[in-house]
Parts: C-alpha cells; structure tokens; sequence
C-alpha cells in the first residue's frame, strides 16, 4: 500500500479553544490507484488531501492518527523531513494557480525549481519534459509557453500550467485539489486525458479532489464521500454513482437540477450594457476583435467559450480596467469613458464585478466585516447601526452566519466561502449589473445550486442584470436567458439560450455541448474513442 491513513484527526484553533475539524478519517490508495473525495464545501476534503503530504494548514494541528507512506509516518518526521517528500514522492495541485505561483519568475523556471531541488532531472532535461507536459496540456505554442510569467496567460492555462509542476519530478502520488476548476469543456477534456495518462503508464497514485460528480466519475477507481470532517461512505465508482448507499450521497447526486423557468425579455429600453465593435488587448496582441453584444435590463447573458477566448478579457472592458482600443461600452445608453478611472463614483457603482479567483480578490489582512463594509461606505455612504443591519442581511443572503464569519480573516474561510463574500461584495453597492466570472467555479455543486437560485431571486426582486462568465454549460441551463458564444476573441454567435443551444446552431457551439462530461464512468473513453473515429 502506498498511502495509508488511519484514524485521522485534525483541530482548529479558535476562540474558545481547539475544535475537530477531522474526526477520525481513514483512507488507503495503492499505486496507480485514483481515489476521488467528494462532498460540500468545508466537509475536509482539502484538509484530507493536504494531510497526504503530512501538511496541515496555519492555525490547524493533527491531533490523532497516522499517515503512513510507504509504512513511515509522516507525522511522525522532522519538517525537513517531511519536506523532503513534498514535490518528489507526493505533489499537490491547488485550486487556484493564480495564488500559488510566484509572479516574478517564468513559468520554465518554477517548473524546473523542483527537479532541481531535489535532483531528479537537469535543467535541459526537465526542460524537454516541461515542453513535452505542456503540449500533453493543450497549452499554447509549447516550446515557448514556459518563457511566459504567470500573469500573461489566461486562468485555464495557468491551472494546466500547475497540473504539468505537479509532474515534474515524477511523484509516486499527486493531490488534485479542484485541477479543472478553471477549464472550459473543451481544454478539461485534454487535462483529464493526460492526468488518466500520467496514472496509468506511470503508477503514479492520485487523490482527486471536486465538487464535479461527472468529472471524478471519469477520474477515480473508488469514490469517498465526506461531509463535515466524517466519512459518509465509499465505494468503487461505479458501483457509488449507480446504487448511492447514503441519503447525503444521493441528495449530491441529484443536484444541479435547478431550472429557472424561461422568460420573455422587454427590450424597449436601451440595454444596461452594450458592447458595440471593440477591440482590445494587451501590448501588441488583440484579445478582442470586434465584439459586439448587449445585455438587455434585467436578464442574465451567459458568455461562454474555450480558456482564452476573451470572455474575461471582455469583462475587464465593460468594468474600464481594460480600456478598448477601438468602440465603446455604454450604460443605460450613454457611452461611459474607457477607462475606470474617468468614470464617475455613480458609474462605478453600478458595475459590479465577481472575480474568478476568490483567493486573490480578498485582501487576507482584512476581517470580512472590513471587506464588506468598504463598498457600503464607499458607494452608499452607510455608517453605524445602518451598516451593521446591511452586513448581517449581505451574510444571511450568501448563506453564511453573521456572527461566526464576519469577524475572520479570508485565510480561515474555504474555497466557496470566500467566493461568496465576493458575491456579497458587489451586491452591497446596490448595481446595476453584476459581472459573474465563474462565480460558482469554485463552489460544491450544492452550494453552486442555491448561490444561483440566490442570484436569480435577487434579479426577480432588485431587476440587475448579469453578465454571467462561464464553462459550466449546466449553469448556462439553468440561469441564462441569452447566449453569447466566443472563441479566438470573436463572438461566434449570440441569441436566446433556444436560439443559440436547442439545438445548437453553430459548429463550435455543437463541439462545447459534445464536451460535457456525463455522469457515466465510461463517457470519457466512449468521447476520446468517437474523436479518435471522427479524425
């Protein structure tokens, strides 16, 4: 066996003292072995995989259990010990690639750091493999991609960026803590590919951490699910997504069926936001080339494309921190200054924006009370009792207890709560809009169901309108009203979610809906075998 834990337990200290947040966990993975660990945000999963490494997070502690790689126990080392293992015997991918890279340095060089360090391969020849995981990787231009520092590649390709670190020095495990968050359907399709490949002709050992049930039935040979620092149950994959033991397993299961009900636009105002023939870009390259769309008052369009197709590029148009080389962005039919810094407070106020990366879109010396009460003070002018009632309504629309997080830091929050404090950010400026940049990427299916009911109530009450980023195509499903379809920072075609899906009017379109992943185990081999057939 490879990797045995037994009878984990890990605390968090707090206030009044330490308290559990793993309760006796056990899990055991052989060699080429994928375990996937499934479950709401906070159910420890990351706590669980990052233990793997013998590694728990500030202002946590193990407090019982064993974690025994290849019968020594990690817990047990020296950190330098430990240390020792960490990027050689066992990597980690972490869910958001914008926080973990370092931004001065080349994505080559990161990539060799590990190699090096702990001398596996030269620096030529971690070179060549580099170049080799990043055309595995789908990434652009692979012989010179690595010359590229982090900020100048899109956030699906620094995610695969990450994906191929992990590799470097060959580990006989790796924890994929959410490695396709960031991916459009298409590009997951490849990463997917090459992690099952790496497994397979390796032996390398992996623990798969997501919230996407389809994905880790693609992924793993035997399924865990955990809820609140327990196990719930686990099984070989097949046998757990055809015939769920639990009634928590089942309810997972059964999420994302949320529909909202078709409506039927008025557009004899002027639309909130136009978008009419902009190109833009940065230094010498145009991300965007002549896109025009509109988003009509009160309804949400859903623009969707592969990773850099200029969706995000767009949304740094409309919000003036990306001004346009040519056209114009207009608000409720008046053309608004290019750039953010000649607008109003007023225009500010209402264009609102939720960014992709909750870990970098939070100042981390901030309490959340802090963060929160900036916008109302900023855009409002509140202070006082006033604020205070507004805060505690922002918390309770974002499903989190005013008393237990407004007063903790980003750092002590998950993944999807941090994310929802992004939400509740821009909806206490009151705007017009709000742009959703993969606002549910980061979320557990289940929280990702109830933000976009949230989000649709709040429309269906307050009239905003949104501008809703995605590669979920079940997100577009549920919430969109209108499509906007890009790719090669063009629009490829734009009309009502009917129109532009049902069925899907345009080639590219057709290849995105073919690239979902389906809850079947067998879909991705039955898909890569119909794309082998169809070339």
């Amino acid at each position: 066996m490879l990797l045995k834990i037994e009878n984990l337990k890990v605390e968090a200290k707090g206030e009044t003292g330490w308290s559990p947040i793993l309760h006796g966990v056990d899990l055991a993975i052989g060699r080429g072995e994928v375990v996937g660990l499934v479950g709401e945000s906070g159910a420890g999963k990351s706590t669980l995989g990052l233990a793997a490494m013998g590694f728990v997070q500030a202002g946590l502690r193990f407090s019982g259990g064993c974690v025994l790689f290849e019968g020594v126990d990690l817990l047990r080392l020296s950190e330098r010990e430990r240390s020792a293992y960490r990027g050689r015997r066992v990597a980690y991918v972490a869910q958001s690639a914008a926080a973990s890279f370092n931004p001065a340095w080349r994505l080559l060089d990161q990539f060799c750091e590990g190699p090096a360090i702990h001398g596996t391969a030269s620096r030529s020849d971690a070179e060549i493999f580099a170049r080799q995981l990043y055309a595995s990787m789908l990434l652009p231009d692979p012989a010179n991609f690595g010359l590229r520092f982090p900020h100048q590649v899109s956030g699906g390709q620094l995610q695969r960026a990450m994906v191929a670190m992990a590799m470097a020095c060959k580990p006989d495990l790796i924890v994929f803590d959410e490695p396709t968050t960031a991916l459009d359907v298409t590009t997951q399709i490849g990463v997917l590919t090459a992690i099952r490949e790496v497994v397979e002709t390796s032996g390398t050992a992996a623990i798969y951490i997501t919230h996407d049930l389809a994905v880790v039935a693609q992924m793993a040979d035997r399924i865990k699910v955990m809820r609140h620092g327990r196990e719930v149950e686990e099984a070989p994959t097949r046998q757990i997504m055809e015939t769920p033991r639990e009634d928590y397993t089942r309810s997972l299961w059964a999420v994302r069926e949320f529909r909202r009900p078709e409506r039927r636009l008025k557009k004899t105002e002027a639309p909130v936001i136009s978008i009419s023939n902009v190109t833009a870009g940065y230094g010498r390259l145009d991300v965007l080339r002549d896109v025009d769309f509109e988003i009509p008052r009160g309804a949400t369009v859903a623009v969707v494309g592969e990773s850099g197709s200029g969706k995000s590029t767009a949304a740094r148009v409309v919000t003036g921190l990306l001004p346009p080389r040519t056209g114009a962005i207009s608000l409720n039919g008046e053309v608004l200054p290019p750039s953010l810094t000649q607008r109003s407070r007023e225009q500010l106020r209402k264009i609102q924006m939720i960014y992709q990366m909750a870990d970098t879109a939070l100042n981390p010396r901030q309490t959340i009370r802090q963060i929160l009460s900036r916008p109302l003070q900023f855009y409002l002018g509140l202070k006082g009792e006033a604020r205070e009632r507004r805060l505690f309504e922002l918390m309770e629309q974002i499903e989190l207890q005013p008393s237990l997080f407004l007063d903790r830091r980003p750092g002590e929050l998950s993944g999807g709560q941090k994310q929802r404090i992004g939400i509740a950010r821009a909806l206490a400026a009151n705007p017009e809009i709000i742009i959703c940049d993969e606002v549910t990427s980061a979320l557990d299916q289940l929280v990702a169901e109830g933000i976009l009911r949230l989000l649709s109530g709040l429309q269906d009450e307050t009239g905003v309108s949104y501008m809703f980023i995605t590669h979920d195509i079940d997100t577009v499903r549920a919430i969109a009203d209108e499509v906007v379809v890009m790719k090669g920072g063009t629009v490829q075609d734009k009309g009502s979610k009917r129109e532009v899906m049902d069925p899907p009017r345009h080639d590219y379109t057709r290849q995105l809906l073919a690239s979902v992943p389906q809850m079947d185990p067998d879909w991705l081999k039955l898909h890569i075998e119909g794309m082998h057939r169809d070339r």
